[in-house]
């Protein structure tokens, strides 16, 4: 028995980077709305939690997207898409930048690159799944 992903198909699926994408642009969100009140324990403790969750969330992302480059796409999948590696490596990228700054601009653009991702991956399946946020 053979087949062209490292594990049987049906076990990836674009989704998960999805949902911590959208935990980062949240995170993001929350961090630049929170009113500065340094030296404040409350206001300290929130914004170092809110820190915490997006630098794990994009660390998420970032594994996420990981496995389905390295496990999922093979070489077949560059003639369909000859970009499939530029994107998945922009995307990495913009993982690490998300979680070393405060952008709501980098976080948007994981966004964008995690939702170009999700239409390569069921483009490789000929399925037409609908993009769609939480939010």
């Amino acid at each position: 028995m053979s087949a062209h992903c490292d594990g049987p198909c049906g076990v990836y699926d674009p989704s998960s980077a999805r949902v911590a994408a959208e935990a980062v642009v949240s995170m993001t969100k929350k961090l630049l709305d929170l009113e500065s009140k340094p030296g404040d324990p409350a206001y300290e403790n929130t914004f170092s939690r809110y820190v915490a969750i997006k630098e794990e969330q994009a660390q998420i992302t970032k594994d996420e997207l990981l496995i389905l480059w390295t496990d999922y796409f093979k070489p077949q999948h560059l003639e369909q898409f000859p970009d499939l590696h530029d994107t998945f490596w922009k995307a990495a990228k913009l993982c690490s930048a998300c979680k070393v700054e405060v952008s709501s601009q980098h976080a948007q653009e994981l966004m964008d690159a995690v939702q170009k991702i999700h239409n390569m991956f069921w483009a490789t399946k000929n399925r037409d799944v609908t993009w769609y946020t939480a939010s």
